[in-house]
């Protein structure tokens, strides 16, 4: 009999036999205590936690934002909204949170992964102390599913060859299907099911669309599991890559939207609050924040860039009702099979408060901001790409002034956790079975790390206090269940503090103490922590309005003392601003996937990321392809990095060698070989000769055969930073876009075979070719 005691320690020890044990099974006296399965206590409902990426408090239509979301508006009907609910202002960190019911920082979340350090509290390694939520709800009989995103892999392990302990499969989820990785393209994503990369079934010419993908995928998981185990309840998390960029929909549900925006952010905001006062999400004695300097009036923007930037808002507003439609459909598919009564649903209406990484202009290729090269999108180009928005042909981002929008009434956006622009998001609890009140407004102070803390409550099991053999920190956060009849019950959440990118603030009792260090497109000059300014809002003020520091400089004071002390239990401390220089593994102290000049790659590998891989960029480097080509030629990709909006490409086209370098999609330099590659083993080469003096810049190539010069030809300028957030390395093929356009997806696997693919940065090879002895010694350097 399993009992609470035994389910303090996970796994729950087997229990031997005690008793007579007798020689013959026929013996009257032979007796043993029939198998039992794994299963919860009575009574534990199935756990639907569903978390969009990026939606600000005033995005959706059931918070009073402009973008119909009529499956949060049913279930909020029938259950309960929150609207003092919390998120840590970045995704990789609300995740962690979400997942372990501990603060950000204390599971080594302080940032997001690639930007990960030695500091404890920002290593992007979840401690053993802190088994996720799903595990301990696996290791108490529930079935456990993961569909959608996962950003909380470190990066040095997000390879083929893992280890995959914190990926979905090794953090308790039986079964995972998504992308390991910030963001993806919609349209060609980089699909793992379990740890083993799978391609889409479907071109987006064929209607393929991932949010409807992994929905299919949720639906036929969640069937199956009660077709099979229909009395164990199921833990299904569903996290969806919308709405974060790229805005990715079809364009039947942006055009709905068509108009809708044409006056602008600033108007908008005035009607959504109008709407949030209207439904009560925020009180009637609430103010509407004035919008800060640092974003631009829409009066202010040019006239020639409106009807983009309104574009951009319509396809956004398409982007979060198709992906409430997904949800919807989940929904209805649990609903089918009897068993939504009985299941605790949370809808979190985004993991961080709308993002305002798109610069105060937008973008048509969010790469190219990322790369810091925004000046390259002129209001003539955007312009002439207005139709493509949305479609497989773009990778774009919303303008600052919209972010802005989607977080009324507050001030602020993604990445600022000192203002609730940044970490207040509208959340549903729906529960039929469960909660009596129907259609009512929660105004109880809870955040992200209380998740956990209700699931545990409502399927009655206790948290453990050990699991695999490890003694587990205390959750951090405090069950909602309270909340759930009484909406006049005593807030349990006293107490919360808040740090991203320096930006930090703290909550006790009402009161809120805050300073914004930092906005997220523009990284440079940052002040001095203690010259940050700080503010002080009082438990009246819905919206943080009136900064009282002036007039009540002792509470401000000590609350600040109080952010320090609680910046020192869960591990904020050192504070960190550094930005670009995280992203350097050598720098921030993270290891290295790989490392030194060369790399050797084999025929068959491919879905390599970025960090599996050397890096190319901003030097001379060469890609040289051990080949065998049939008889009657060979056409396809030797080696491919990157895809249509950043990479490059080494391939044969009509049988002759090309190297494709593609500039953010805008350019694509192409050279090609004077001849077909004959039948037989070769090695095909490209060279670039990186002009130098700084980053970006542009270089010779030259394309060589068994050590011949067959072409050469110029690149303008290259990529400096990031070809991509999910497009990999290739070998034998292009999968997801392509880098060139001489070439489909479906044509750039190789006809022919690929042996090996050896990459050397830095290099200078006057040979032109890599003999046999050279080839061992950069295999065994590897190591």
């Amino acid at each position: 009999m399993t009992t609470d005691a035994y389910r303090s320690v996970l796994p729950i020890p087997d229990r031997g036999h005690v008793g007579l044990t007798t020689y013959d099974a026929k013996d009257p006296d032979t007796s043993y205590p029939p198998i039992e399965r794994l299963r919860p206590p009575a009574g534990a409902p199935n756990v639907l936690i569903v978390m969009l990426d990026d939606v600000g408090f005033g995005a959706s239509s059931a918070f009073g934002g402009p973008a119909d979301c009529p499956t949060a508006e049913r279930l909020a009907a029938s259950g309960l909204k929150f609207n003092r609910f919390h998120t840590t202002a970045l995704c990789s960190p609300s995740r962690q949170a979400l997942l372990t019911g501990r603060n950000h920082h204390s599971v080594g979340m302080g940032g997001i992964t690639e930007i990960a350090t030695s500091a404890p509290g920002y290593n992007s390694i979840r401690p053993n102390t802190a088994a996720p939520l799903a595990e301990t709800l696996r290791l108490n009989g529930y079935s456990t599913a993961q569909f959608g995103k996962c950003h909380e892999v470190p990066v040095w392990e997000a390879s083929p060859q893992g280890p995959f302990d914190h990926w979905p499969t090794g953090s308790g989820f039986e079964h995972f299907y998504g992308f390991i990785a910030g963001e993806t393209n919609q349209y060609a994503p980089s699909i793992h099911e379990g740890t083993v990369a799978v391609e889409p079934d479907r071109t987006p010419e064929e209607g393929y669309h991932f949010t409807e993908d992994m929905t299919d995928r949720a639906i036929a998981w969640v069937r199956e599991q009660k077709a099979l185990q229909a009395d164990k309840p199921f833990f299904l998390y569903y996290a969806p890559g919308a709405t974060h960029a790229p805005h990715h929909v079809p364009a039947e549900w942006s055009e709905k939207y068509r108009g809708r925006f044409d006056d602008g952010w600033d108007a908008l905001r005035e009607r959504t609050f109008a709407r949030q006062q209207e439904l009560g999400v925020v009180p009637q004695d609430a103010e509407l924040t004035a919008r800060p300097p640092e974003i631009p009036a829409w009066d202010d923007m040019p006239d020639d860039l409106k009807p983009v930037l309104a574009r951009q808002m319509e396809v956004y507003a398409g982007f979060l009702e198709h992906t409430d439609h997904q949800v919807g459909r989940l929904i209805d598919a649990i609903d089918a099979l009897g068993t939504l009564e009985d299941t605790l649903v949370y809808y979190i209406v985004g993991d961080n408060g709308a993002s305002a990484e798109g610069t105060p202009q937008g973008c048509f290729n969010e790469l190219i901001t990322l790369n810091g090269a925004g000046g390259l999108e002129t209001t003539e180009f955007m312009a002439s790409r207005i139709d493509d928005f949305g479609t497989p042909a773009a990778y774009n981002h919303y303008a600052v002034g919209w972010a802005h929008a989607m977080d009324t009434p507050y001030q602020w956006t993604k990445q600022v956790a000192s203002h609730w622009g940044g970490t207040r998001n509208g959340t549903i609890v729906h529960w039929p079975a469960g909660i009596a009140s129907r259609g009512e407004i929660r105004s109880q102070f809870t955040h992200i790390i209380d998740v956990a803390a209700t699931v545990l409550e409502v399927a009655q099991l206790p948290h453990p206090i050990s699991v695999h053999g490890v003694q587990q920190m205390p959750l951090h956060g405090t069950s909602m269940r309270y909340a759930f009849d009484d909406a006049a019950a005593p807030e349990r959440h006293e107490t919360q503090y808040f740090e991203m990118f320096v930006n930090r603030g703290i909550y006790h009792k009402g009161w809120t103490a805050v300073t914004r260090h930092s906005i997220p497109w523009a990284a440079s000059d940052m002040p001095a922590y203690d010259d940050d300014v700080w503010e002080l809002y009082a438990p009246d003020d819905w919206t943080q309005a009136h900064d009282l520091s002036a007039e009540q400089p002792g509470r401000l004071h000590e609350l600040q003392r109080l952010f320090l002390i609680e910046a020192t239990k869960y591990g904020v401390l050192p504070l960190d601003d550094r930005r670009f220089e995280r992203f350097n593994a050598e720098i921030a102290g993270r290891p290295l996937l790989v490392s030194g000049n060369s790399q050797l790659l084999f025929g068959g590998m491919g879905r390599l990321t970025e960090n599996s891989v050397i890096v190319l960029k901003n030097k001379s480097f060469s890609v040289t392809a051990s080949i065998t080509v049939p008889d009657g030629g060979a056409n396809g990709v030797l080696l491919a990095q990157g895809g249509a909006f950043g990479g490059l490409s080494l391939y044969l086209h009509e049988g002759r060698p090309a190297f494709c370098y593609n500039l953010f999609g805008l350019q694509q330099f192409i050279t090609r070989g004077d001849a077909a590659v004959p039948a037989g083993e070769h090695q095909v080469r490209a060279e670039f000769a990186y002009d130098g003096g700084g980053l970006g810049k542009g270089g010779t190539v030259g394309v060589f055969v068994d050590g011949a010069k067959v072409g050469e030809g110029r690149v303008d300028g290259t990529v400096p930073m990031l070809f991509s957030g999910d497009e990999t390395t290739d070998v034998g093929s292009d999968d997801a876009t392509p880098v060139s356009s001489d070439y489909s997806p479906a044509e750039s696997r190789f006809t022919g075979t690929v042996h090996w693919v050896q990459l050397d940065a830095g290099l200078d090879d006057h040979d032109h070719y890599i003999a046999p002895e050279d080839r061992l010694r950069v295999a065994m350097a590897r190591q």
